[in-house]
């Protein structure tokens, strides 16, 4: 019989069971910053100091250049976590603020690492490569996918999905992950399995199943015997997101080997911390600042060809 947990007097810790749980010392959110952003940030005592988050845009075709740069970022970050192994599968689409109808995606079978502002492709409502943007030819299963999410889903601006392996390596359980760390709370009450698979996507049912699976508010799904998708209210949300997931799959494979082979409990994070670290870090302005040091980065790494 496992040991029961006793009060340690001295610091209010819970000692027993494998484990020590602390007394809970949740801030209350109602008495910290509006904005969830604003939490996570401290400038000087003046107020001279701020941060900024998602920038806003009068000139719509200026945001358009503004999206069309980060969705290039966004595929070489792709290449640079060695997701591009899988020739043509993949593909990641944000909204047009021109032509809200219509879609920025990468074209077929180029490698992530190759991507550039000038050779994405803008997909027409008709599912058809429009003259405004690179003229390359676009993944069918890509536009079946995408298409249907956009469609569904008009709360969003970005979708992404691949093959990522460790993504791809957990997706056969056909389950979902669980909060196992402090990054992972943005899953919670945010994540969907697409507990089927259909093949490859080649006509519109199955984009269209896998757009019911995410439901109407969920951000992150996992897709048994394929694979991972995101989506997000920016481009940086939604890559930041597909990353993130991809990882933390590989922490539960890794918790859950480790677990069998040394005979340990697995203790995840309880609900009630979930839900309180979700209500920041699951925010979109949060979420797409998560991903500007990574932006900035691939822009020194790359001396910002992807820019061109």
């Amino acid at each position: 019989m496992a040991p029961e947990a006793t009060l340690n007097q001295n610091d209010g810790s819970l000692n027993g069971g494998g484990h020590t749980v602390k007394a809970k010392a949740h801030a209350e959110l109602d008495k910290l910053e509006e904005s969830a952003l604003d939490r996570l940030w401290r400038g000087d005592k003046e107020g001279k100091l701020s941060y900024a988050g998602i920038p806003k845009f009068e000139d719509k075709y200026e945001e358009r250049e503004w999206i069309k740069a980060h969705l290039a970022a966004a595929f070489r970050l792709w290449g640079k976590l060695g997701y591009g192994v899988e020739g043509a599968a993949g593909h990641i689409t944000v909204r047009d603020p021109v032509l809200p109808d219509h879609y920025w995606m990468n074209p077929f079978a180029v490698h992530y690492s190759c991507i550039t502002k000038s050779n994405l492709v803008l997909v027409g409502p008709d599912g058809y490569v429009s003259p405004h943007g690179a003229q390359l030819p676009i993944n069918t299963a890509g536009y079946w996918i995408h298409s249907a999410i956009h469609k569904a889903r008009p709360d969003v601006v970005a979708a992404a999905h691949c093959h990522s392996f460790h993504g791809k390596a957990w997706s056969v359980f056909g389950k979902p992950i669980q909060i196992l760390q402090q990054d992972a709370c943005v899953f919670h009450n945010n994540l969907s399995v697409y507990d089927s698979y259909g093949g490859i996507v080649l006509a519109s049912e199955e984009g269209s199943n896998i757009a019911k699976a995410l439901g109407p508010t969920h951000k992150t799904c996992i897709l048994r015997n394929h694979g991972l998708l995101t989506l997000g209210n920016t481009i940086d949300e939604c890559v930041y997101l597909f990353a993130l997931l991809d990882r933390h799959c590989k922490l539960q494979l890794m918790v859950e080997a480790t677990s069998m082979a040394k005979g340990l409990p697995i203790v995840p994070i309880d609900e009630e911390d979930a839900e309180y670290s979700a209500k920041t870090l699951k925010d979109p302005e949060v979420l797409y600042v998560m991903f500007q040091p990574e932006y900035n980065l691939l822009i020194q790494e790359t001396n910002g060809t992807f820019l061109n």
